[in-house]
């Protein structure tokens, strides 16, 4: 794979981005692709390791190696092709996914990983500016009918996969347009939005049907679906947020992750304010922002405040401060908990870690400050389990104009659909459904991605759309064709 010496030969050389003073003024993406001679080296990279746990890293199991090699020999469309075998949307992925497969790869045990995320965005995007990527159709229709719930990277992989297939392909989605969290979630500086929209007019010429504005179990009776179509799949993700149960709570200025980077999105896709922010505009405009919660949606949260003129903004999150580096003898290939800093923490911000908020304090109906105390976590000996404990004398105060809660998501929202049907969930409130065929507890009834598995990540999304699809099209048609 690559070049036999490649990996001694050439130093890891990744993209970069735009300088801070820059980008921090646009919501343009910023990330400046590698040109296509270092591409060529850094492909070359790709050893051939024997076992390429990059394969067992990646979600959809893409053919990492393969490509790789394919771009080192400068067959840009063979690789494009072999991209597309296991993954309907990279440039979707090249631009927002952690890259687990980096993690994976042997290179990393030497820090040093393959750039596999950057590969895997330079070749999709010069499919589409070389024009290579087009509708496939599918030749013969079969008949069938499925209705997708939920337009995130779940329905999308799985409507564009039963339209190849032959079916006829509906996608409902409760919002304006489609896309889910993918949409409405990531900011447009990670990911700008009219990359779906391409996606959208291709598959819509491969055959699926879009419907917005509808709220299946609102708008649109479930019955209603399950009369007029042969199966259904629920895909509409897990948007139900963890909560701060604190006094306080309901001081205005303390707001959900998605009521603030909602808005903004939907500004930067052209609605007028009253359209955006119905219920009252959200800016970080010259206050003092405390973001509570350490992942990528916190992660968005800073780069949003910092793009509208935050005064300052800090982050916070209840776990310890993680290692700066991982080791290796006990987690390589798997995914690490070390230290990260995303490109928005780089541009600016305070982060703070085994802090627990106890209490909003404001005046006249207004936040004004957070109370917070330090805690320690400790391993119970006998169950293993980590225990949290407040550190006496610890407490302290943030001056918080702006709060904004970033501590993950619950399961998916329990109003609709999941007040109509009477189908299985698991512990944890997600739908009941296994990977082997995606059904629920009622026959007909599918379901895949953050709906099924809980808060997950978009290349989990769409392998689960694309498996999901595979086992429809099973249960319809007692075979099937499409790729697992």
């Amino acid at each position: 794979m690559g070049k036999n010496t490649g990996f001694l030969e050439y130093e890891r050389q990744d993209r970069g981005y735009e300088p801070t003073e820059t980008r921090s003024k646009t919501w343009k993406e910023f990330v400046e692709p590698l040109p296509e001679p270092q591409l060529g080296q850094q492909a070359a990279r790709c050893m051939d390791c024997g076992i390429p746990f990059c394969h067992t890293g990646c979600p959809v199991n893409n053919l990492i190696p393969d490509w790789n090699d394919l771009v080192y020999k400068s067959q840009w469309k063979t690789a494009l092709n072999t991209l597309h075998s296991t993954n309907n949307f990279p440039e979707f992925t090249g631009r927002i996914c952690p890259a687990p497969c980096e993690e994976a790869c042997t290179l990393n045990i030497d820090n040093a990983p393959v750039t596999i995320k950057t590969i895997e965005c330079a070749i999709v995007d010069r499919g589409w500016q070389e024009g290579w990527i087009e509708p496939q159709p599918a030749k013969s229709l079969t008949g069938k009918k499925i209705a997708i719930i939920g337009s995130g990277p779940a329905g999308m992989a799985c409507s564009q996969q039963l339209a190849r297939a032959g079916h006829s392909v509906v996608l409902f989605e409760k919002n304006d347009r489609i896309g889910g969290l993918m949409r409405y979630g990531i900011p447009d500086f990670k990911m700008e939005k009219w990359l779906i929209d391409r996606r959208v007019e291709q598959m819509a010429s491969e055959g699926v049907v879009f419907k917005t504005n509808i709220h299946v179990g609102k708008d649109l009776e479930i019955s209603e679906l399950r009369n007029d179509f042969d199966a259904l799949v629920l895909t509409g993700g897990a948007e139900m947020p963890r909560d701060l149960d604190v006094p306080g709570r309901n001081l205005n200025g303390i707001h959900f992750a998605m009521d603030f980077l909602v808005q903004q999105n939907k500004r930067g896709a052209g609605d007028k304010e009253e359209i955006a922010a119905p219920l009252g505009t959200i800016s970080a405009k010259d206050k003092h922002v405390i973001v509570i919660g350490g992942g990528d949606t916190g992660s968005d949260c800073i780069g949003t405040s910092i793009r509208h003129g935050a005064t300052s903004i800090t982050q916070l999150e209840i776990m310890p401060k993680p290692p700066l580096q991982e080791e290796k003898s006990l987690t390589w290939p798997n995914w690490p908990l070390k230290l990260r800093t995303s490109s928005s923490q780089e541009e600016g911000c305070e982060r703070d870690w085994s802090v627990l908020t106890k209490q909003a304090v404001g005046s006249n109906g207004k936040v004004e400050s957070l109370e917070c105390v330090r805690v320690e976590w400790t391993k119970d000996k006998s169950t293993g389990q980590f225990n949290m404990n407040e550190i006496s004398k610890s407490t302290f105060h943030l001056k918080a104009d702006l709060v904004l809660l970033a501590m993950g998501f619950t399961g998916p929202i329990t109003d609709g659909i999941l007040e109509q049907v009477e189908i299985g969930i698991d512990q944890r409130g997600n739908i009941l459904a296994n990977t082997s065929d995606y059904q629920t507890s009622i026959d007909g009834i599918f379901s895949a991605g953050d709906m099924r598995r809980g808060q997950s990540l978009v290349v989990w999304a769409i392998r689960e759309g694309r498996q999901c699809a595979r086992s429809v099209d099973k249960y319809l048609m007692g075979t099937s064709k499409l790729p697992t």
